[in-house]
């Protein structure tokens, strides 16, 4: 039996998933699983029973992934499972900004009790005269999977798309449409770009890379779109150039004490994965993985150890979390050896200083096999999976 502790709700279509071998409960202390969303983790004491977190969602921010990756805690994420509804938000949130729906829209509320209303709007509407999409220039910073599909759908607005990412994947490159202009440079996209969205998780690399220095690069007059993380642009700075006229509309999704009062500024309440079509998406990869990791020892998404799949467990299986160090693999199979198991399948991995290695046997290891590989230096957890 293994439980399972949820720090948020997580949709039923993904909790359903989980077999009879699996219970919820209240005390996360005593869980083998923890799903969670948005819940803040940092200061959360982590059990020694504790072997998987998966975020029903792209970001970990919330969750202390080296303190995980110390105590051998695989951290999971779904990433793109709320892609196609965070695309969706960012059109809107362009389009509310270049329409002026939002400040439209309230004015016509304080018309309720006008007698002459359609009037009043056909004479007042000319203040709210906005721009259109088609024919502009968007550079769409980080082409993941949100990224990729904002830069496709602004194509078909017929905008001119500039994309800018040095880490793409092969597959996601493939996916672009042939119209993307992808440049090498950032300062390409400041320099010429009407409109700029944000694409990138929050690492410290990418903390406040919209400043000053970047802002004094753009044309006057544009429009950043933030639906990433509210920490890659310096509010103090955005709140400057936002008064030196550089940027006309700020739209974010994660508003905060200074965001809020900035003028010019459309704050939405962290909507960008908020439909029942994304909520379920990410319960239901959540689920798959943790489940996949737990019963075969496979690892799909993790955000700090390597993806590594030897399909469904057959007989007996040892996985080894470790750091990523020469003659790991010799050290393991040595051990195997010196008990007469005769290994019959083997795959290992490395993530950065992180490695995981996985060990088919046709006959069950014994007591004093497991004993040694958690003996040594380096390994961070040791687990048996028997089918």
């Amino acid at each position: 039996m293994y439980n399972i502790k949820c720090l948020n709700p997580i949709a039923a279509v993904g909790m359903d998933s989980f077999s009879d071998d699996y219970k919820v409960i209240d005390d996360a202390n005593d869980a083998e699983i923890i799903l969670v969303r948005s819940a803040e983790m940092k200061e959360m004491e982590l059990s020694d029973k504790l072997e998987a977190i998966a975020r029903a969602g792209a970001g970990v921010n919330n969750i202390p992934i080296d303190r995980c990756s110390d105590k051998g805690i695989v951290v999971f994420n779904t990433p793109g499972a709320n892609a196609n509804g965070v695309k969706e938000l960012v059109i809107a949130g362009m389009l509310a900004s270049t329409r002026n729906l939002i400040d439209g829209s309230n004015w016509v509320n304080t018309l309720k009790d006008d007698p002459d209303i359609e009037k009043t709007v056909e004479k007042g509407k000319k203040q709210f005269v906005g721009t259109e999409a088609g024919g502009k220039k968007i550079g769409v910073i980080g082409l993941g999977a949100i990224g990729i599909r904002v830069a496709n759908t602004c194509t078909r607005l017929g905008m001119e798309v500039y994309g800018y990412d040095p880490y793409i994947s092969v597959s996601n490159a493939w996916s672009l449409t042939k119209s993307v202009k992808h440049v090498s440079k950032i300062e390409e996209i400041f320099a010429t770009c009407d409109f700029i969205t944000l694409h990138l998780p929050a690492l410290e690399s990418t903390k406040g890379m919209l400043n000053k220095e970047a802002f004094k690069q753009m044309k006057k007059g544009m429009t950043v779109l933030n639906f990433a993380r509210g920490t890659l642009v310096n509010d103090d700075d955005m709140a400057w150039a936002i008064e030196e006229g550089i940027v006309k509309t700020y739209v974010t999704d994660f508003p905060n004490a200074k965001s809020i009062k900035m003028k010019n500024t459309i704050c939405i309440p962290h909507l960008g994965a908020s439909t029942e079509e994304s909520e379920d998406n990410c319960a239901q990869m959540a689920c798959k993985q943790v489940r996949d990791y737990i019963e075969n020892g496979n690892i799909t998404n993790s955000v700090n150890f390597p993806n590594c799949d030897m399909g469904m467990c057959k007989n007996f299986r040892v996985t080894i979390l470790h750091e990523n160090k020469p003659n790991a693999i010799a050290t393991f199979t040595s051990v195997y050896g010196d008990e007469h198991i005769n290994i019959s399948d083997l795959l290992n991995k490395s993530k950065g200083d992180n490695a995981y290695t996985m060990i088919d046997s046709d006959t069950a290891p014994t007591d004093a096999v497991i004993e040694k590989l958690k003996a040594l230096e380096g390994v961070k957890r040791v687990r048996v999976i028997t089918k």
